[in-house]
């Protein structure tokens, strides 16, 4: 690096930051993500633009600080930390070593200290340091050579101080900071300071007498009669607060400035981790050279025409390449075979062009083991070929056996049990715009050693699925899913684009009619879609009260504009264009942009081997994810329609079945009772929580019963239920308190879980779908107090995912032994959407309901509720 530049964090605060500036988010595992999502954006940020040649982010290492030594309640009106944050430290921690970022910290000294005692050392060498956080207490520490960065209301929206820069912002000197902050106080860290002085006050005395000790060497000179008396009967205060605030420059820490080096990332390691933690929009912005690795020489041949002569009797490895994600519309780079007659790589027209690969493939004795059946099912669908013969599928059971892995491609499958001699795909193609296919040779020799990994790999993962007892998980329900998955992957869903289209228009002229409406309201035409104008109408024009205020100006996030409906109808109307315009160019455009030419249909990807809990997504579209609390969201199901004119579309969707799990699961009596005599749960709920009877439940009781019902079931904390029904902690804490009470069943379950999970690493669904939990014992409370959230709710989340999916097995079983005119086409959630002729809907009816509520008994009924109508929003 050709500059000493030293960057040094303050991981607490800024993680804190983030966390409040950010909507809560979480990944498929459902680890919240938001505040580690925020400092690593910032984080990235910070290495683009100053390329550090020294790196630490410093963390606090505990509550108890020697600062408590002098003030008993330091810090202490500070709420507990949401669990929502705290299992996001350690998350943080795993990112900042994949990121080759040192962190440090140290019993009894706080971040501050830490970052004070480096940054002396580095201003003594005279080199270029930068401060990072999120509290102006740091300002402290400007120097000609310190500058300190502080974080606004937007994460990476950052003021750099150096000392000019204090005194023309703060009205004081570096010097006059700590003194500044003694007057003040601080109700954040429960600094006292002196009452009524605030920043304004505190500013003028110090300009008046320079420092806080020359102020009471001339008290009698303050003007302002209630003032002069705080200052003397609060002196000790201020005295106190000055020491609290002062930063240790001298703290005892055991690093210094050239072990913290930074020497960069390897990017694979970097790019894992975000695949696992959902930050697909960071993953552009890493870079790095991955090292080579010496790998043995392979022999194979290229195959110029294919024959039976090439297949084994035994096990046939087969392994399609396609560089792209999906797999509708991709181009195959080739295929390789691999068995005991040799190693083959068959190029795709020799195979595609092959009346023997076709009868090789499409015979379904002849045993094959692959690497996801869905994907190459599929693509050789496309293709007229119809794969059958698949005895084992090395992605599938990869997953199965590693639920935590975030990749099972073969590559990644290989290098986690120590096979090195394939290399992962963006080796040999790159990454991101300088993605290419090589020549033949290395292309064909990558398809070849995939298909040799695969085939070592099949021993070791066929006796894993033994040892744990998952061969019918495997073999009886992921593996069969995989092919009823494929086909309707295949077939797509029918789109009526002309209604597609209509919305489209008629969304344009809604929103040019709220457009027309925002404009009246504000008595002038402006652009709605700039926070700076709209700020300006907002707060400026029609004195609306500012909530916040970012760099720029006025903030008009979502969160600011709801605080703010009631004050003026503008505001409302403005949320809706906004909700609106969302609808239009996410969702209505994006469906519009995938729909096949030739079929009018959607084929979206079913992701198998995605979630910890076994729950199938979607992508290319995600048909999960469409918005259906919002109307005009729903309405966008009438563009799914069936592919014949005298069919209809079915919905059967589980009727809270998550609820029914924990109910068996748990074994709470109450439960169990209510779900079989009929009840409505939340009703019962809501009885319970509040003490009333059944004709006392209002709407709202209900609403909050339902919200703590499911809550439980994510292992919702007091912080999660109160944003979520908008009340305080301290409710929230008493309605879940009032539920354990009300259901000692479930509440004996979770604690059993965590016991069970403690003491086998791991727990199960009922299908025994495994997800491990390795900081279950851990030391550390915050990795600790996730792993045992995660094991209460994974039980019954899986268990719900393994159900639904066993009922797909089971309809699809029915239906080929039926002669109903009906086709399975999506899953969505706890859903099942069909086409059936309008002459078998009774029967498709009676038979889907059969076969779903019946798949699994449990010590409740499965409700199943079944709805058609000409689009599959007239299913609902």
């Amino acid at each position: 690096m050709s500059k000493e530049e030293i960057v040094l964090i303050d991981g607490n605060s800024v993680l804190y930051r983030a966390f409040f500036a950010l909507p809560l988010l979480s990944n498929d595992s459902g680890v919240h993500t938001n505040a580690v999502y925020g400092f690593t954006n910032m984080l990235l940020k910070i290495l683009e633009d100053k390329d550090p040649s020294h790196i630490l982010v410093a963390f606090d290492a505990g509550k108890t600080t020697f600062r408590h030594e002098t003030y008993q309640d330091y810090k202490g009106g500070r709420q507990k930390t949401p669990p929502e944050l705290s299992e996001q430290f350690p998350v943080m921690r795993e990112i900042l070593d994949a990121l080759g970022v040192k962190h440090y910290e140290l019993p009894q000294y706080e971040a501050d200290d830490i970052i004070g005692t480096i940054s002396k050392q580095a201003q003594e060498d005279q080199k270029r340091t930068f401060i990072y956080s999120g509290d102006k207490d740091l300002l402290q520490l400007a120097s000609e050579h310190v500058t300190v960065g502080v974080t606004r209301k937007g994460i990476t929206d950052i003021d750099e101080y150096t000392p000019d820069q204090v005194k023309e912002k703060m009205g004081v000197t570096i010097d006059q900071i700590i003194d500044l902050k003694a007057l003040m106080g601080d109700k954040s860290d429960n600094i006292p300071g002196v009452p009524g002085v605030g920043e304004k006050t505190a500013v003028k005395l110090l300009n008046q007498f320079g420092t806080l000790e020359n102020l009471y060497d001339n008290i009698e000179e303050v003007s302002g009669k209630k003032l002069k008396e705080n200052l003397i009967n609060h002196k000790e205060d201020a005295f106190m607060s000055k020491e609290l605030v002062t930063i240790n420059r001298q703290s005892p820490i055991d690093v210094k400035v050239n072990d913290l080096a930074y020497d960069g990332y390897q990017s694979r390691d970097v790019i894992e981790l975000f695949k696992q933690y959902g930050f697909k929009s960071l993953m552009g912005r890493i870079e790095g050279e991955e090292e080579e690795v010496e790998r043995e020489d392979v022999s194979f041949e290229k195959v110029d025409e294919f024959s039976e002569e090439m297949v084994s009797p035994h096990e046939n490895y087969l392994i399609m390449e396609m560089l792209v994600e999906n797999y509708h519309n991709g181009e195959i780079l080739g295929f390789s075979l691999i068995n005991d007659h040799g190693n083959y790589f068959i190029p795709t027209d020799v195979a595609l062009n092959s009346k023997a690969f076709k009868s090789w493939l499409e015979n379904e004795k002849s045993p094959k083991i692959v690497a996801d059946t869905k994907r190459l099912k599929v693509a050789l669908m496309w293709r007229g070929l119809d794969l059958k013969g698949v005895q084992f599928d090395l992605i599938l059971a990869s997953y199965i056996v590693n639920p935590s892995n975030s990749n099972h491609d073969i590559p990644s499958i290989a290098q986690g049990y120590g096979l090195t001699d394939v290399s992962y795909d963006e080796e040999v193609y790159g990454k991101g715009a300088k993605q290419t296919i090589p020549e033949e040779d290395p292309l064909s020799e990558h398809i070849v050693r995939k298909g040799i990994a695969a085939r070592k790999l099949y021993p070791t993962l066929k006796e894993e699925l033994e040892k744990n007892e998952q061969e019918k998980l495997f073999y009886e329900l992921e593996m069969p899913l995989s092919l009823i998955l494929a086909e309707m992957e295949y077939k797509g869903v029918h789109v009526d684009v002309d209604r597609l289209e209509q919305m489209q228009q008629d969304l344009s002229e809604r929103l040019d009619k709220i457009e027309d409406d925002i404009y009246e309201l504000a008595g002038q035409s402006f652009n709605i879609n700039s926070p700076k104008q709209l700020g300006k109408i907002l707060f400026e024009e029609l004195g609306l009260p500012v909530i916040k205020k970012t760099k720029t100006g006025y903030s008009t996030s979502a969160d600011v504009l709801e605080k703010l409906q009631h004050e003026h109808e503008i505001v409302e109307q403005i949320l809706h264009y906004r909700q609106l315009g969302k609808l239009q160019s996410t969702y209505i455009e994006g469906l519009l942009k995938v729909v096949h030419d030739n079929t009018h249909k959607i084929h979206t990807r079913f992701n198998q081997v995605l979630t910890q809990t076994g729950r199938l997504s979607s992508i290319d579209p995600n048909l999960q994810n469409i918005p259906i609390r919002l109307e005009e969201g729903r309405k966008i199901r009438q563009a799914f329609i069936p592919s014949k004119d005298d069919y209809v579309m079915m919905a059967a969707d589980y009727s809270q079945i998550e609820l029914r799990v924990l109910a068996h699961i748990a074994n709470d009596e109450k439960l169990i009772s209510a779900f079989n005599e009929g009840k409505d749960i939340h009703t019962q709920t809501a009885m319970d929580v509040f003490n009333v009877k059944e004709d006392e439940v209002d709407s709202l009781m209900r609403r909050h019963a339902k919200a703590v019902n499911f809550g439980i079931v994510y292992g919702i904390s007091d912080y999660g239920l109160s944003q979520s029904l908008g009340i305080t902690r301290k409710e929230a804490d008493q309605f879940i308190k009032k539920y354990f009470e009300s259901f000692p069943g479930v509440k004996a379950y979770m604690d059993d879980i965590v016991q069970q999970a403690k003491h086998e690493g791991y727990v199960e669904t009922i299908m025994k779908r495994r997800r491990y939990l390795p900081d279950i014992t851990s030391r550390n409370f915050n990795k600790r107090s996730f792993a045992e959230r995660t094991a209460m709710n994974t039980p019954i989340q899986g268990s719900a995912a393994d159900i639904i999916k066993k009922a797909m097995l089971d309809v699809k079983e029915k239906l080929e032994s039926s002669d109903l005119q009906a086709s399975l086409l999506l899953q969505v959630h706890d859903e099942l959407i069909f086409e059936v002729a309008k002459s078998d809907i009774d029967a498709l009816t009676e038979l889907v309901k059969e076969a779903m509520e019946n798949t699994v008994k449990l010590k409740v009924p499965l409700l199943v509720e079944a709805e058609y109508g000409t689009t599959w929003y007239d299913a609902k």
